[in-house]
């Protein structure tokens, strides 16, 4: 399962509302899509006429996938929580960053639809982090 097509109808559609571009912000962090989300997320996002320069996934930054059979990611919730509260809020300290979104993905499950055999849909939430 893949989180990407929600991850970009929910930053496309933020960036449409807010009339920013992607370098508007320092970085835009996905929780974890790994390497294969994330190439669907830019590819996505490029059919859509828009290029996330600035996309970061904490899965990617985390896992090395050279080196480690991660394919489509590892935990997005231990990603998440490890990069943000670490890595993230640390460069916030630093100056590095000062405008970010943030955008956690997940599964909309239930065990009524598992059970009868439908989809599961994905969601994203998109948080944006400023220092200002």
């Amino acid at each position: 399962m893949t989180f990407s097509p929600a991850a970009a109808d929910t930053i496309l559609q933020y960036l449409e509302d807010t009339a920013t571009e992607p370098t508007n912000y320092d970085a835009i962090f996905t929780g974890d899509l790994g390497s294969v989300g994330s190439q669907l997320l830019l590819r996505l996002c490029k059919s859509r006429g828009v290029n996330l320069s600035t996309h970061k996934d904490f899965g990617v930054m985390i896992f090395d996938p050279q080196k480690q059979d991660v394919h489509a990611g590892g935990s997005g919730c231990g990603c998440s929580a490890s990069m943000m509260s670490s890595y993230v809020m640390r460069q916030f300290e630093k100056g590095q960053y000062k405008n970010i979104l943030y955008c956690a993905t997940g599964a909309l499950l239930s065990p009524t639809s598992v059970l009868q055999g439908s989809t599961i849909p994905s969601i994203c939430h998109l948080v944006h982090i400023s220092a200002s």
